[in-house]
């Protein structure tokens, strides 16, 4: 078996690109081999800012040929008619066989088809891959035709170590010969390295000082941060996304330390943080568990250069890189001072010549808008003070005029929560402010009051019921506002703070605050698909989680779905859950086909044409259960439980007793006991859903 190895350098390529990029890049090149009739089997990747490396194994250097079998016109047809046949067949007249079949007699041509040749079709392959290639955005230089994220510098096709000769035509009369060879860092002079293998790639290109796999980078550079940061006692505050960003950006990572200046250290952590973090890429740091001052941010910032550096060179870049800080955190304290002497409330009328969006009105508007609607969540949220809701949520988007988060987007909310603590406002009502966006991901805490969640709530359905009240609706793929996001952190709201709301209601509330008709009719359906998605995310069957939202309509009791998904999948998976859903076939399979038959009798069972104890046990156990649904997770656990005493008569009453009596009345009022039976069933789940039923 042959082993394939294909390098692809270009100029830096972006680090959010660069995971999705060589996924699809391997995952490309295998779905070619494969539609050429190989069978690839994928080997190791790497990519760097500069480079991108795939391996694929178990292919045949020349596939074995084949014959087919081809019927073609009857053996009487017209000559034209078998020309055509033979020339499609790539064969003479001679070489036709005349076969009578039960059709009649038919010519037939055996077709040898030549088995494709590895090395043949790499160079069509990669070619189309390279001008077909995914990436979001991409670009022409020169006078290219063929787009790359960043302009191609080589590209290397290599079997069993040896290189693929061949062009890629890029159009505009530019062409990128193949070839064996790449080049190192650009900061450091090295002879071209000559390609072979996978394994004297990485160790070639480590000597020309590139690390190319991305998940060696990462360790190298959190080991080297981890000690610099050890050795000044204090350490890296975790950020995942930095960590993956700074990976993609760097080839051969040297960590560099560098000092905030004391005056600084006033600013809030959450300023500090974004402006090293989103503007530099600096990792913050913070005073370790045992210190006096265990978990503040430290007067310290970590920098990652993309370079060697001797001792001078460390002192000039953390030198360079604390004067653009300083820079950033002046214009900072400028607009903390400045903000600080203006009360949010103040800043009210200035939201009225902000538009939230082309039809939703200002933000103003939105403002009032949020401050009633969280008043009506604060009637579902225990311990939510309705006055400081209120009041939070008329203020939360006051901070968007501020010269703070004019130059720091990403601390809206933020910033309004320290500025209304430094004012006139209570602790919860600046807590609520700073709190009001989240969560914003899965990752993302959820506010930690119940005012927080009762200005998220009220934020994300105003969001969601504007958006859709305008037909501005996520479409496949896009969903360029967010509205996703906003409908999944109301339900892990509800989930993970264990409140039940009337979205409903609230719903059709929130659409006559905006003046429209009512709530648009898809947004209930989009709830219950965010729903379903959460519910199989954590794990429950798809099967259960149709079962239960089947027996539930519109948005009224999404948190009693899922308390009941999780129960009900819980019992199904017990002895007696596995024997409640076998009695529950039975009931269902005889009453689906008695209704094939004749409508099924509507009145209750009489006890006084019983004829059998097994029946009198069966109603005594069914009307041990409630006769509706009930409407929290703790009665319908209760009631799952005492379903459990229903299997057991279920079995007796159909070992022991003949549904088809011959008294015609007899055997309406056990078909009216077993649809009296299949109701109650009911109530835990639409059991039909489940697979197997």
């Amino acid at each position: 078996m042959s082993l394939l190895f294909v390098e692809i350098s270009c100029e830096e390529i972006p680090a959010r690109l660069q995971a999705d990029a060589i996924k699809a890049l391997q995952s490309r090149l295998m779905d070619g081999l494969a539609e050429a009739g190989f069978s690839p089997v994928a080997g190791r990747s790497a990519i760097s800012p500069r480079h991108m490396a795939v391996e694929i194994t178990g292919l045949e250097a020349r596939l074995a040929d084949s014959v087919s079998e081809r019927r073609g016109p009857r053996s009487d047809a017209p000559d034209k008619a078998i020309d055509g046949f033979c020339l499609s067949a790539g064969l003479s007249r001679d070489a036709l066989e005349v076969r009578a079949t039960d059709k009649g007699s038919f010519l037939f041509a055996n077709v040898t088809q030549i088995g494709a040749v590895l090395a043949d079709i790499l160079v069509p392959l990669i070619t189309n891959v390279i001008s077909q290639f995914p990436w979001p955005k991409s670009q022409r230089w020169s006078r290219s035709t063929v787009t790359w994220v960043r302009p191609l510098t080589s590209v290397s096709v290599l079997v069993d170590g040896q290189a693929i000769d061949g062009e890629i035509a890029l159009g505009g009369g530019m062409v990128m010969p193949l070839g064996a060879q790449v080049h190192g860092h650009p900061f450091y002079p090295h002879d071209p390295i000559q390609l072979s293998d996978f394994d004297s790639y990485l160790g070639d290109m480590k000597a020309a000082h590139v690390i190319v796999d991305a998940n060696i980078r990462r360790d190298d550079i959190m080991r080297q941060s981890d000690m610099l940061a050890e050795a000044h006692g204090i350490e890296l505050v975790p950020d995942e996304g930095l960590l993956r960003e700074v990976t993609g950006l760097v080839e051969w990572p040297h960590a560099i330390l560098g000092r905030i200046q004391p005056e600084f250290m006033a600013l809030p952590a959450e300023v500090l943080v974004t402006s090293m973090r989103v503007h530099q890429k600096f990792f913050a740091t913070r005073f370790p568990e045992g210190h006096e001052q265990s978990g503040q941010l430290a007067p310290y910032f970590l920098t990652i250069a993309n370079r060697d550096c001797d001792a001078d060179q460390v002192s000039l870049i953390a030198a360079g890189n604390e004067r653009v800080l300083k820079a950033r955190l002046s214009d900072a304290a400028f607009f903390w001072q400045q903000d600080s002497m203006t009360p949010l409330e103040s800043l009210l009328p200035k939201l009225a010549s902000v538009a939230f969006f082309d039809g939703l009105g200002t933000v103003a508007q939105k403002a009032d808008r949020l401050a009633n609607l969280a008043g009506q969540f604060a009637d579902y949220l225990p311990g939510c003070d309705d006055a400081d809701a209120r009041r939070a949520a008329q203020l939360s988007k006051a901070d968007l005029v501020t010269g703070m988060v004019g130059e720091f987007p990403e601390l809206q909310g933020v910033m309004g929560g320290y500025y209304a603590a430094s004012g006139n406002e209570t602790a919860a009502v600046s807590q609520a402010i700073s709190d009001h966006y989240r969560p914003q991901g899965p990752s993302d805490n959820l506010p930690r009051s119940a005012e927080g969640y009762a200005v998220s709530l009220a934020d994300k359905l105003d969001t969601l019921t504007g958006f859709f009240g305008i037909d501005q609706k996520p479409t496949g793929s896009r969903d360029p506002y967010a509205l996703r996001r906003a409908a999944l952190g109301i339900l892990r709201i509800m989930d993970e703070a264990d409140v039940s709301l009337p979205l409903d209601k609230l719903m059709k509330h929130a659409a006559v605050l905006y003046k429209f008709d009512d709530s648009d009719a898809d947004l209930p359906a989009f709830f219950r698909e965010r729903l379903r998605v959460v519910l199989r995310n954590k794990g429950i069957a798809h099967d259960v989680v149709s079962a239960v939202l089947g027996c539930h309509e519109g948005v009224g009791r999404l948190h009693l779905i899922m308390r009941q998904s999780a129960q009900l999948d819980s019992f199904l998976k017990t002895v007696s859950g596995a024997a409640v859903l076998s009695g529950w076939r039975r009931v269902a399979s005889l009453l689906a086909a008695e209704e094939k038959k004749a409508a099924l009798p509507e009145t209750a069972p009489s006890a006084a044409l019983f004829e059998t104890e097994q029946e009198t046990q069966l109603l005594a156990a069914v009307n041990m259960l409630p006769e509706i649904m009930p409407d929290t997770p703790a009665s319908m656990a209760e009631l799952m439980t005492a379903m459990s005493g229903l299997a057991d008569p279920i079995e007796q009453f159909f070992t022991h007793v003949m549904i088809n009596s011959e008294i015609d009345e007899v055997r309406l009022n056990r078909l009216a006991l077993l649809s009296l039976v299949r109701a109650r069933m009911a109530l835990i789940g639409d059991l039909s859903q489940i697979e197997g039923s």
